[in-house]
């Protein structure tokens, strides 16, 4: 398989000049662990991950060097990490060494760049740079299929259920993180809670309306457990 068989197309990527706070709500609503930066022509210009947030916060855990360390630091390096750790915008946290594949590229050469760097997501490019898709761990996964026809059903099943999260993330009302979506020959099959039954109803709807979906079979529940709320919570 090649990165254009296994990428999500629907990527989430914001602007240089986008607020870093602005990026870090950014990665925790998608639920995505790196984004792209790209600029006005949709070329990448380099990608802020979970990492590049969390340094910030260790930075002010640590302690200023003392006068000795500083007289051997390497003033390039430290005035990089200052910038990356105190930056107010995605473009001066984001990592501008940004490995990439064409579209072209094998589930191999993409799963050895995941390995060589320590990423897990890699953005997929066309010829003149534009960002045309990304390549994730799970995406990768697919590859490990049987091939033939059954890992060929497997891959549009697994690209339906994408779709569908997709179209779940964009509702307010869709409660995703307590809900598991399986698709197996188009049919759909639901496992979870819903906040209400009124949730439960529209989800049912939404999946319905998606393009390739056979049938849905909803076992999920109008409720959540009480160690979701905490102690004391009722049904």
């Amino acid at each position: 398989m090649i990165a254009k068989d296994l990428m999500t197309r629907d990527v989430v990527a914001v602007p240089p000049d986008m607020a870093v706070a602005t990026v870090a709500r950014v990665l925790a609503e998608a639920g995505i662990s790196a984004v792209p930066v790209t600029d006005e022509t949709h070329r990448l210009v380099g990608m802020v991950a979970e990492l590049d947030l969390i340094r910030r916060l260790a930075e002010r855990d640590m302690a200023p060097p003392g006068w000795l360390a500083s007289l051997f630091a390497d003033e390039r390096a430290a005035a990089d990490r200052y910038a990356r750790t105190h930056g107010l915008k995605a473009r001066d946290v984001m990592t501008r060494d940004v490995a990439t594949v064409t579209e072209q590229a094998t589930a191999d050469h993409v799963a050895r760049i995941m390995e060589e760097r320590g990423v897990r997501s890699v953005p997929v490019l066309a010829e003149d740079g534009t960002l045309r898709g990304i390549v994730s761990r799970a995406d990768l996964l697919l590859a490990l299929l049987t091939p033939g026809r059954q890992g060929a059903a497997a891959v549009d099943d697994e690209r339906l259920r994408r779709s569908i999260m997709e179209e779940l993330r964009r509702q307010p009302w869709a409660d995703v993180h307590y809900l598991t979506v399986e698709v197996e020959n188009g049919v759909v099959r639901l496992h979870g809670f819903h906040s209400s039954p009124e949730a439960q109803r529209a989800v049912r709807v939404l999946i319905e309306g998606v393009e390739g979906v056979r049938s849905v079979e909803d076992g999920s529940r109008p409720w959540r457990p009480t160690y979701l709320y905490g102690v004391g919570a009722a049904l």
